[in-house]
Formats: C-alpha cells, structure tokens, sequence
C-alpha cells in the first residue's frame, strides 16, 4: 500500500531532522537525562518508520491482507504516541506525559504480533 511507503518514509525524515535537531539545537539546553528521552525517541520512530517500509511491501504482496495493514496503522500510532509523548517530555519537563508512553509501546508490541500472524497466515 502507497501509504505505509509514504508515511514510512516522511517518518524517517522526521526521526533524521529530531535527531540531529535533538544533538545540535538541544544540547545544552535541556538536561543530559532528557537529551537521552529525546534520543530514545528518536530510535524508536527510526525503527518504526522502517517497520513502515516493511508493512508497505507487504501490502503490496499481499494487498487482500487486513492484518499487515492493521501492523502499519499500529506502528503510527506507536510512533505518534511513544516518540511524541518523549519529544514532548523532553522539552517540557511534564512528568505526566511519561504516562502516554506505553500506550505507544504497546502500540508497537500489538503491530509486531499483528505481522507475525499475517506472516504465519500469508507465507
């Protein structure tokens, strides 16, 4: 599916721009502890963007297959809740955002079993 490549791909756009935005805009700025929250953030979207690529070629695949489309829908609420909730975290100092966090990861977690099933059923 042409989404999951796009979105893919502007996800990892921003996760280059966060990162290097993160090492040489927010250096110094805000502590040692959420410069590593930041760059946690980071990763993850990273990781996830390239899940994204995975889901699209997948869904080209196997276009019929609504469990791999689930997996990339998943992996951007992931992405927009765990990468989000600490990019916000890390520049606000709001401790109450840490709370939103799992609810990405388990986003994430629930995207990766979503394309094991698909694979299980599909390969």
């Amino acid at each position: 599916m042409k989404v999951f490549l796009i979105l893919g791909a502007v996800n990892a756009m921003l996760a280059v721009a966060l990162g290097a935005f993160g090492a040489h805009g927010l250096e110094g700025k805000i502590s040692a502890k959420y410069l590593e929250v930041w760059k946690t953030g980071v990763t993850y979207q990273m990781f996830h963007a390239t899940g994204l690529f995975v889901v699209a070629f997948l869904a080209s695949r196997f276009p019929e297959s609504s469990l791999v489309s689930a997996s990339g829908w998943f992996m951007l609420i992931g992405i927009i809740l765990f990468s989000g909730s600490l990019y916000i975290l890390s520049t606000s100092g709001i401790k109450v955002l840490g709370a939103i966090t799992p609810f990405g990861g388990v986003a994430f977690i629930v995207a990766w079993i979503l394309l094991v099933i698909a694979a299980i059923k599909l390969l």
